[in-house]
């Protein structure tokens, strides 16, 4: 079974309450934030309850952690405290380079994967390279509010100033194999803006979404699950191929269309993501 990342909800570590609900939910990845959710004097205190929180267990989503930066006072003592816990996904703020993918891959604990976040004009000009350090890198993540800061757009409802990087972070991610999460959607009453700018995510390529309320996942898997049409599109591309007098065939016509093998390809892989949602095959 693949892992699915429609949706990656951030809650903070520091918040009991919201750990605990958090063992219940439907999202996909359920993060546990020491940094910008949790305040100066509250970073020990939280970093305890992660470790607490991850060796009891006990979570119906994948667990990963957002551990401060190495640069700040507390991410080495975050990366310290989690070693030996266990858990297998790390998320990395403000990554700028790939020296900074080496320095995190030596700390953290063998086979933890790592999830970097891109929000600085620095880290968008070195895509290329942070996406192709290797180091147990799994993906990239947009992180939308400080990217906007840091280039000074403002906010835009369409988030047209950042349509370059929407495309230029997924197009790193699929250069080197990695997951492309989209950022997040700060207005946690506007569904259906939350629900237009999943589906804007989807069409550059994102395989998800980063949350900040358990009230946007189901939107999340709406938008970034394969759809009944989809669905029924590649299972006929898939039978149409199976055909025997397709077998030498590089492309075939098919209700009124070319459809080459890598058509086929792009089936096979949406067929085996809806398999994962549905926990079929």
């Amino acid at each position: 079974m693949i892992d699915l990342w429609r949706s990656v909800l951030f809650l903070p570590a520091s918040n009991p309450r919201a750990v605990e609900k958090a063992r219940g939910l439907e999202c996909d990845v359920a993060v546990l934030d020491l940094e910008d959710a949790v305040a100066p004097e509250m970073k020990a205190q939280a970093r305890e309850a992660a470790v607490t929180a991850i060796r009891s267990g006990g979570f119906r989503p994948r667990l990963a952690v957002r551990i401060n930066g190495l640069d700040t006072p507390w991410g080495s003592d975050d990366l310290a405290a989690l070693a030996g816990t266990g858990i297998a996904l790390i998320v990395a703020p403000k990554v700028e380079s790939a020296d900074a993918i080496h320095a995190l891959s030596a700390a953290v604990s063998p086979g933890a994967r790592l999830i970097a976040m891109i929000e600085t004009p620095a880290a968008v000009l070195r895509l290329d390279a942070i996406a192709g350090s290797g180091g147990g890198l799994a993906g990239l993540m947009l992180g939308v509010n400080d990217l906007a800061t840091g280039l000074g757009t403002g906010t835009s409802p369409d988030r047209e100033p950042l349509k370059p990087w929407l495309a230029l972070t997924v197009a790193a991610a699929r250069t080197h194999g990695l997951i492309a999460l989209d950022g997040v959607f700060n207005r946690i009453d506007d569904a259906e803006g939350f629900a237009a700018e999943c589906r804007q995510g989807r069409s550059y390529g994102f395989d998800g979404k980063s949350l900040i309320h358990p009230g946007q996942i189901a939107a999340a898997h709406t938008a970034f699950g394969p759809s009944q049409a989809e669905v029924a599109a590649a299972l006929a591309i898939v039978e149409a191929f199976s055909a025997p007098d397709a077998a030498d065939k590089g492309a075939i016509r098919l209700n009124g269309r070319m459809v080459e093998r890598l058509h086929l390809e792009a089936a096979q892989a949406l067929l085996a993501r809806h398999a994962a949602t549905t926990g079929q095959g």
